[in-house]
């Protein structure tokens, strides 16, 4: 018998998980050199992906498809000081955009990152695919970032990933504005995880993005395609991040 449908976030819905949730949080970090890769894709194409009881968030009736390359450091979590050799790293996702019961959040096809620990901690903490990755980052110009990554999880599909971009100007606040599609695929303060038949939300704080304009001046990745989902057609939306100060709170079963 077919799930009833979850209702679709409203805007007042997306701009009350800007406040953080009760409680202490359990990690601190910090995020940056990021930038938001973004094409619009039919959202059968995605559905398949998800577990029972999610739905797609839709903006203008696409579904969206997101590569997000960026790097972490600062991570601690609420018990213990900064771990040597564990507080910094890069990390890589691919993702895309969902709700439950009106709340809107991001689901993980996958997340590549370089240490061991963190993804050891992450798969079994946060059940998210996190997946081991020889990665690099580099400036070749003072406004500009290069990023590689190559796969090297046993038993995952082979994956890698190289660009080069520049940061432009900061974007005026109304390209970022509530209910432009900045804000819908940017701020985003929840992740859903599944676990066997087990669904959770995590709950995530921070400031609005710092959004830049950015300019691809290299790509070649098969981290969509490593999905099998063909390769998104034409030039994707995109936004440089950064830098910003992250909370993240416990999992809770919904």
């Amino acid at each position: 018998m077919p799930l009833p449908p979850t209702p679709a976030p409203t805007l007042a819905s997306r701009l009350a998980l800007r406040q953080p949730p009760a409680g202490p949080p359990l990690m601190r970090q910090r995020w940056g050199d990021l930038l938001f890769m973004h094409w619009p894709v039919p959202p059968a194409l995605l559905a398949p992906f998800l577990p029972p009881r999610l739905a797609l968030d839709l903006h203008d009736g696409h579904a969206w498809l997101a590569i997000v390359p960026f790097r972490m450091w600062d991570v601690r979590t609420r018990f213990t000081p900064p771990i040597p050799g564990a507080n910094q790293f890069l990390e890589l996702n691919v993702r895309t955009y969902v709700h439950l019961d009106g709340v809107p959040g991001v689901w993980f096809l996958s997340l590549d990152a370089t240490n061991a620990l963190a993804v050891w901690a992450a798969r079994t903490v946060f059940h998210l695919p996190y997946l081991r990755a020889r990665m690099a980052l580099a400036r070749p110009a003072p406004d500009q970032v290069r990023y590689t990554a190559r796969r090297t999880h046993g038993g995952a599909p082979a994956a890698h990933f190289a660009a080069t971009w520049r940061v432009g100007e900061l974007l005026p606040p109304e390209a970022t504005a509530p209910g432009s599609l900045a804000f819908f695929l940017t701020e985003r303060y929840c992740l859903y995880a599944a676990w066997g038949p087990r669904l959770y939300r995590g709950r995530i704080h921070h400031e609005a993005w710092p959004l830049r304009e950015a300019e691809l001046l290299e790509f070649d990745s098969n981290l969509v395609e490593a999905h099998g989902l063909p390769t998104p057609a034409g030039a994707p939306v995109l936004y440089a991040g950064g830098p910003l100060a992250v909370e993240l709170w416990w999992l809770q079963r919904v």
